[in-house]
C-alpha cells in the first residue's frame, strides 16, 4: 500500500510540473504573440498620415511669387536644379496655399532669366515689379549626390533655407519668416551606385525637398514617420 501511495504522489508530482511547464510555455507563446502585436501597431501608427497645420498662412488672400538660387557649386553641377525647384514650389503653392493671385512658373523663370541681377535688388523692389505681395524666397546652400570623401556610395543632401517677404508690410524688406530645411536620399546608409542612377536619386532629393517646403504654408497630411 505504502509503494502504491509513493507511486501516486510521484504522478500526481509530475501532473503539476508538466501543468506548470505547460504554463510557462504558454505564457512565453503569449508574451511574444503581444511582442509581435505591439511591433506591428507601432508599424501602422507610423504608416499612418497625420495632419499638420500650415506654419505660415500669409499667402491666402494674397498675390505671391516664387523666387529661387543656389550656392555656385550647386549651380554650376546641376544647371536645371534651381528652375525645377522654382517651379514646383511655386505651382504647389498655387494650387493649394490660398493664395488669389500670382504667376505662372514659366513666367517667372522667364524673368529671372532675363534678369539676373534680380537677387542683388531690394525684396520690395523686386516684389512691386513682379506686382505681387509676397515673395517666398528659396536659398539652396546646398545640393550634393555623395559624400565629400566618398563618390561610389549615395548620400544624398539637399539643404537650404525657405523665407518670407512681406511686401505690403511696413518691414517690406525684412524676412517675417523664415525656416532651414534638410532632406536626405537614401534612407540608409552604404548604398552603392548599382542601386540608384544619379538621376534617380537626385529627383528624390528634389522632391522631398520640394514637399517639405510648401508644405510650410498650407494645411496638409504627410507621414507620422518621416525618415529622411
Amino acid at each position: 500500500m505504502k509503494r502504491a501511495s509513493a507511486h501516486r504522489i510521484r504522478s500526481h508530482r509530475s501532473t503539476i510540473v508538466s501543468i506548470v511547464l505547460c504554463g510557462v510555455v504558454l505564457a512565453g507563446v503569449g508574451c511574444a504573440a503581444v511582442g509581435v502585436a505591439a511591433i506591428a501597431a507601432k508599424g501602422i501608427e507610423e504608416s499612418r498620415p497625420k495632419k499638420v497645420k500650415a506654419e505660415y498662412t500669409g499667402l491666402a488672400g494674397t498675390s505671391f511669387a516664387v523666387v529661387g538660387s543656389a550656392d555656385r557649386t550647386s549651380q554650376v553641377d546641376y544647371p536645371n536644379l534651381v528652375t525645377e525647384i522654382t517651379a514646383r514650389i511655386n505651382d504647389r503653392l498655387w494650387e493649394n496655399s490660398g493664395a488669389t493671385a500670382g504667376i505662372p512658373a514659366q513666367e517667372l523663370l522667364r524673368y529671372m532669366y532675363e534678369n539676373p541681377s534680380w537677387s542683388a535688388r531690394p525684396y520690395s523692389e523686386l516684389a512691386k515689379t513682379l506686382t505681387v505681395d509676397r515673395l517666398v524666397v528659396v536659398d539652396l546652400n546646398e545640393f550634393r549626390l555623395h559624400d565629400p570623401g566618398n563618390r561610389y556610395l549615395w548620400e544624398g543632401v539637399a539643404a537650404g533655407t525657405i523665407s518670407v517677404i512681406e511686401a505690403d508690410g511696413s518691414l517690406a524688406d525684412e524676412f517675417v519668416f523664415q525656416r532651414v530645411l534638410r532632406v536626405s536620399f537614401p534612407d540608409i546608409t552604404g548604398v552603392d551606385q548599382d542601386k540608384f542612377t544619379g538621376q534617380q536619386v537626385a529627383s528624390v532629393l528634389i522632391s522631398r525637398f520640394v514637399s517639405r517646403a510648401a508644405w510650410l504654408f498650407y494645411d496638409h497630411e504627410e507621414p507620422a514617420m518621416i525618415p529622411y
